[in-house]
């Protein structure tokens, strides 16, 4: 089901490592069914704010709802897939283990997976292109199918809120590419894509909505917007306008 209101509403949210300030008052609502970029410099909380999101990181201050509900109530419906250096890639795991994870939590603690929820996964494999590689381990991936594996992993989870941790790192041109048609595949479906992004090359081609942070909120709203205003010389410490032919 497509949801109307806002995927996130982020209301005076703060947190602290020790006397460090990561992220300080922040306050934005995001829309439903959009590529959203979490964007800013170096340094600036992007990370610490996703993982608030995914409610890996508890809040100083402040509360996240997700769907008008609490974030708690709304966790089965939101997928996290971290950045490359956070996953352990020498794990003996295939990709289809990897989705079949993603199906534990419909399960009882007695019940084993069903046909229905294996099909459910191997439609997810299949949708990325992965079938014909399903059993290969992990760290044997390209960064780009690695990718793809955990976005099947989402999908098989049947998660309406995609957040993903810097996707392009590590990854060519061609790849990029590819991973953005997906987005927009996921986004023509109804899910919400949220991602920590650094190239302002190529925000305003496939980005509809823009998170700027310095540690605090510089400004939320439109792609075209975000990335044309003042903040952005704030955030970067110049602007930026794309090289015309």
């Amino acid at each position: 089901m497509i949801h109307k209101g806002p995927s996130f509403e982020v209301q005076h949210l703060s947190l602290s490592y020790g006397d460090k300030d990561a992220i300080t008052d922040i306050n934005f609502s995001l829309p439903s069914g959009k590529i959203i970029g979490i964007m800013g410099p170096n340094g600036s909380g992007k990370t610490t704010l996703l993982k608030c999101m995914t409610g890996l990181l508890k809040p100083s201050t402040g509360e996240i709802l997700a769907f008008g509900e609490p974030l708690s109530a709304q966790r089965t419906k939101i997928s996290y897939i971290p950045q490359k250096d956070q996953v352990d890639w020498d794990f003996p795991m295939s990709i289809r283990d990897l989705v079949h994870m993603s199906l534990f939590p419909h399960l009882r603690w007695y019940e084993r997976i069903s046909n229905e929820l294996v099909k459910i996964a191997d439609e997810a494999i299949e949708s990325m292109g992965l079938t014909d590689i399903q059993d290969t381990q992990i760290g044997e991936l390209s960064g780009g199918q690695q990718q793809r594996a955990f976005i099947a992993r989402a999908l098989a989870s049947d998660a309406n809120i995609l957040l993903l941790d810097e996707p392009f790192t590590g990854v060519d041109a061609k790849t990029t590419d590819d991973l953005i048609r997906i987005f927009q595949s996921l986004k023509n479906e109804g899910k919400t894509v949220v991602l920590v992004h650094h190239d302002l090359a190529n925000a305003k081609s496939f980005l509809d909505h823009v998170v700027l942070l310095k540690r605090t909120l510089l400004k939320s709203g439109m792609a075209n917007e975000v990335l044309s205003s003042p903040e952005l010389v704030k955030a970067y410490g110049f602007s930026f306008q794309p090289c015309r032919n």
